[in-house]
């Protein structure tokens, strides 16, 4: 009896394969960005938030507090970081608040 040759792989490295072959992960970054935002700033500021969009390497964040705008304006590399690092790859290079 022929011996089989062994195609097994990972699930995850299969959805790697997956999403690279149909250049998912921007979109998957999107999901990511927003999700990490919401958890990191906490409720005090989402409630305040109206919509978080990543385009490209720029993060713009919509906002409903000119006061909150200015508060956040002052931590934007703090910001950055923290997204970067909570998502453990450098997605985000800037934040426009608005």
């Amino acid at each position: 009896m022929a011996k089989r040759v062994s195609n097994e792989s990972s699930i995850s490295d299969v959805l790697k394969e997956f999403m690279e072959k149909n250049k998912l992960q921007a979109g998957m970054n999107k999901i990511d960005v927003e999700a990490a935002w919401k958890s990191l700033m906490g409720n005090g500021v989402n409630s305040y938030t109206k919509e978080v969009v990543l385009k490209g390497s720029t993060l713009y964040v919509s906002l409903t507090s000119a006061v909150l705008r200015e508060e956040l304006s002052y931590g934007k590399q703090k910001i950055i970081i923290m997204i970067n690092e909570e998502l453990r790859k450098d997605v985000v290079k800037d934040i426009v608040l608005r």
